[in-house]
């Protein structure tokens, strides 16, 4: 299991006021980037290499058209 002491966690400046259903990304740790429901910080976490998470953003941006 990852160490998310110190993670600083973070909205995409996207997410806008839709009532709080977002995501929460800290991409500040060694080794790996930790999502989570903003609705529930205390919750599960899901870990990504930070490739795997690269890969996901690079294909968001592709589909979407987001510069």
């Amino acid at each position: 299991m990852a160490n998310l002491t110190g993670a600083e966690w973070r909205k995409s400046t996207r997410s806008g006021d839709n009532g709080g259903e977002c995501v929460e990304v800290a991409d500040d740790l060694l080794g790996v980037v930790a999502v989570r429901d903003s609705k529930d910080p205390g919750g599960p976490v899901l870990i990504f290499p930070p490739y795997a998470w690269s890969g996901f953003i690079a294909g968001i941006r592709t589909s979407t058209r987001i510069p």
